[in-house]
């Protein structure tokens, strides 16, 4: 189980240079872009912050995360995809589960921690334009 760990723990940082190291960059940006697009969305709307909403509103939980894997699913597949060409290219091998671990920190993580904020500092500057209308 220790060598187990020890070499995924390697091939996860092995992943920082080399070829294909473009991923680390390009994946999360193309997730920030998806992720602030629909945290716009959700403060046009009125709907509470993506993360919080799916952690405190248990009616809601299954439709929060069918939509939010439904926006970030075509990034996540193309992660796992790059993620095993470079696995074959570098390791010569394929190790699903490591693929599936880099995806989901390159694809859903920063989806996760960006939309939610991005909905509350829309609400929050519209809230004083709206003051004055009134």
């Amino acid at each position: 189980m220790d060598d187990l760990l020890a070499r995924i723990w390697a091939d996860l940082m092995g992943r920082v240079d080399g070829p294909m190291s473009f991923r680390l960059v390009l994946q999360p940006a193309v997730a920030v872009i998806l992720a602030v697009r629909a945290g716009l969305h959700d403060a046009r709307t009125g709907r509470p912050a993506y993360g919080w909403a799916v952690f405190t509103d248990p009616l809601h939980r299954r439709d929060l995360l069918r939509e939010g894997w439904k926006a970030i699913a075509k990034v996540f597949v193309m992660a796992v995809v790059i993620d095993v060409g470079y696995q074959l290219l570098v390791l010569r091998a394929i190790y699903p589960f490591e693929a599936l671990v880099i995806a989901f920190l390159l694809a859903c993580v920063p989806y996760l921690l960006v939309r939610g904020p991005v909905n509350r500092l829309m609400r929050l500057r519209r809230r004083p334009a709206e003051r004055r209308l009134t």
